[in-house]
């Protein structure tokens, strides 16, 4: 109601889907900024384009997790499928390696071996033997020793043989030892051959194993390049290193650490998962701080040390927005260490990548994860009050690239009949939303009253309706025994707002009705007036009636604001002096300099002084000290003048005229008493109900 042009924006920056058409939302807190950006949201969103994003280990980089974009609702029965092949997966290779196929064929290879060994050690102890000399096993290894009539002789009887024989003996034993290690020396390899027919029996063993837990996941998922990609990294690395699963024992808990061999290096970390077919999502973050913005790296405690891995990768409010929109509040967004810039970052690059707030300042010491970025494809909305906004707008250069469209939403309404009704209609709504009793006409016209008195215009009416709706809440509260909410419920529920916040103004009515605060309502006087001064303390305006006096003498022209010399006024009420003090000379210093010098002070004012909403008064003391005419005491006077003399409009009006009401009534009405305030002001009056 009443937001067309901010609407349009809206429209606008939605519509266009081109780099750096974010929009910021200007406007007052609780004009109801969200809920109109979330109507229009929801009816322009698509549908059905919206991925599942998962992240998967990097065998060959397990410190850098790959992402993996998967058809909306598809990403968790991957993650199911990967969960329960992992399950299976120990179980399922020590079944493999305990089969009678998979031993039979080991024990094949180790006998082919050791035959031959055996026969080549044979063939040379027989050719031995024809030499006079025999092939022994001992336990040291194998020797040679002579022979005669095919048995083995003791040194004893060697030493009996004729010199010739011995030094035959003696050189064909040097001659087949030589022969020994030459052939000794090829059983390594053997062996390692040996090895390597065994490797390779494992690794058919494990990718047949695998390979059948697999196929019916890669059947699921054949229209995937990357995932059918990945599960041939899977069987891959199953077959390097599958061997240390074997026993199916080791766990997550177990095992947390990168890089280490466990059936959860093959799960999959579902990051943001997406209903099928379903719009593109609307989020709003209400904490927009660096880690819930950009996601985190959670770390587990593990032998006394924090480690980490891939499933450890939690999604931010970017990851679930991803494809949509992302909603926040900018005062909250630059309140937090690096989310700003972060934001700021991602959306340059298109890609929303995970890092921890200790390396973006170089204070990491520990390898990090740094998993792969995700594409980013996303509308950013920012709310914001119009002095930030402008704010960014002139200290940050990159910020009119990032977020050229801005939705000023209207504070006040125009009361037209038209939106009066509307404003009933809305009132209506109000109720419902939030559970309410049903508000009678004159309960309604009052709320409309009231939200023309929050404007400060009588002729416009507040959007801020987060304080109607305040207001309607504890309306309600006084009509318990009441189908509806009437008039005299709003009136109860105004009362107590007043009663709960004027205590302040209550002390100081006090202190002038005992004589403390000098203020008069009666009578007359020469260089003293009425004037009024609005107060503002947090959420509640109030004005005090504060005593302005003027004192004159001969001199050369001089007006000495005592406020300012003092350095308790304001630049606005300075600036209000020297104006007036600019009318008298143009006034009444034409044909001659001014013969005179004056002060204005505001009486028993112990603070700063702000505003020029009292030159009015200020004047009218001034010219009362010169002529020596006296001003009465029962009128307050508040506006501002120009060079020329003409009375401006001020603000605060309503709560001027109530704050002299107050205290006229309080020491009793004479029908005299009154405010001047300048005609232009007379739109702006509202007090229905609050005298």
């Amino acid at each position: 109601m009443g937001q067309r042009r901010a609407e349009q924006s809206l429209e606008l920056g939605i519509a266009i889907d081109h780099p750096g058409y974010n929009v910021f939302v200007l406007g007052d807190a609780g004009s109801g900024r969200h809920s109109t950006v979330v109507r229009l949201l929801e009816a322009s969103r698509r549908a059905g384009s919206v991925p599942d994003w998962c992240y998967v280990n990097n065998f060959a980089a397990p410190t850098k997790p790959r992402v993996l974009r998967l058809p909306a609702g598809r990403g968790a029965r991957f993650q199911t499928e990967m969960t329960e092949f992992a399950r299976e997966l120990g179980p399922a290779i020590s079944g493999a390696f305990d089969a009678d196929s998979y031993r039979t064929r080991i024990e094949m290879i180790q006998d082919e071996v050791k035959k031959k060994e055996e026969s080549e050690l044979q063939a040379l102890g027989d050719e031995s033997v024809q030499h006079g000399v025999a092939l022994l096993r001992t336990p040291e290894g194998f020797a040679f020793a002579p022979v005669v009539d095919k048995k083995v002789i003791s040194p004893k009887e060697f030493g009996k043989l004729p010199e010739e024989e011995q030094k035959r003996i003696e050189k064909a034993i040097e001659e087949f030892s030589e022969k020994l290690h030459t052939l000794t020396r090829q059983f390594p390899r053997a062996r390692r051959e040996m090895q390597s027919r065994i490797k390779q029996a494992s690794r058919e063993t494990l990718s047949l194993a695998a390979g059948h837990l697999l196929e019916d996941v890669r059947t699921a998922f054949a229209d995937l390049p990357e995932v059918v990609k990945f599960l041939d990294n899977v069987l891959a690395d199953i077959i390097e290193t599958g061997e240390a699963l074997r026993d199916g024992k080791r766990t997550e808990e177990e095992e947390p650490m990168v890089g280490q061999i466990a059936a959860q290096r093959y799960q999959v970390n579902l990051l943001v998962q997406q209903p099928d077919s379903a719009p593109a999502p609307i989020v709003y973050e209400d904490n927009p701080n660096y880690q819930s913005l950009l996601g985190r790296c959670d770390q587990i405690a593990h032998c006394g040390t924090l480690v980490t891995n891939f499933t450890l990768i939690k999604a931010g409010a970017l990851h679930r927005a991803n494809g949509g929109y992302l909603i926040l509040d900018a005062e909250k967004l630059v309140a937090q260490p690096f989310a700003y810039d972060a934001l700021k970052r991602a959306l340059k690059s298109s890609q929303i990548r995970i890092e921890t707030p200790g390396a973006l300042v170089g204070l990491m010491t520990t390898l990090p994860l740094e998993p792969e970025p995700v594409p980013l494809q996303i509308k950013i909305i920012l709310l914001g009050s119009r002095s930030l906004y402008y704010l960014l707008r002139e200290y940050d250069p990159e910020f009119q690239d990032l977020f050229k469209v801005a939705a000023d939403f209207e504070t006040d309404l125009e009361r037209t009949e038209e939106h009066t009704s509307q404003y009933a209609v809305l009132i209506g709504h109000l109720a419902r939303k939030h559970g309410l009793k049903p508000f009678s006409r004159s309960a309604t016209a009052r709320l409309i009253e009231h939200a023309a008195r929050i404007s400060g215009d009588g002729e416009r009416m507040t959007m801020r309706t987060r304080l109607i709706t305040n207001l309607m809440t504890e309306a309600e509260h006084h009509a318990k025994a009441s189908l509806l909410v009437d008039q005299e419920h709003v009136e109860a529920a105004l009362r107590g707002q007043t009663e709960r916040s004027y205590r302040i103004r209550e002390v100081l009515q006090r202190e002038v009705l005992r004589g403390n605060l000098l203020i008069e309502t009666d009578g007359e006087h020469i260089g003293q007036i009425n004037g009024l001064a609005v107060l503002a303390m947090g959420d509640v305006d109030f004005a005090q009636a504060i005593r302005i006096t003027a004192a004159v003498w001969q001199g050369k022209g001089e007006l000495i604001d005592i406020e300012r010399e003092s350095d308790l006024g304001g630049k606005i009420h300075s600036k209000g002096v020297l104006i007036l003090s600019a009318f008298l000379s143009s006034r009444f210093g034409r044909g001659m300099p001014l013969s005179l010098a004056a002060s204005l002070v505001f009486e028993q004012s112990y603070g700063m002084v702000e505003g020029d909403s009292a030159s009015l008064a200020e004047i009218c003391a001034l010219l009362s000290a010169i002529a020596a005419v006296p001003i009465l005491q029962s009128l307050a006077v508040t506006g501002s003048i120009n060079q020329h003399g003409n009375v401006q409009a001020i603000g605060g009006v309503n709560e001027k005229i109530e704050g002299f009401f107050d205290l006229c009534k309080a020491r009793g009405l004479t029908g005299k008493q009154g405010v001047l305030i300048p005609e232009s002001n007379v739109k702006h009056l509202s007090c229905a109900g609050m005298l």
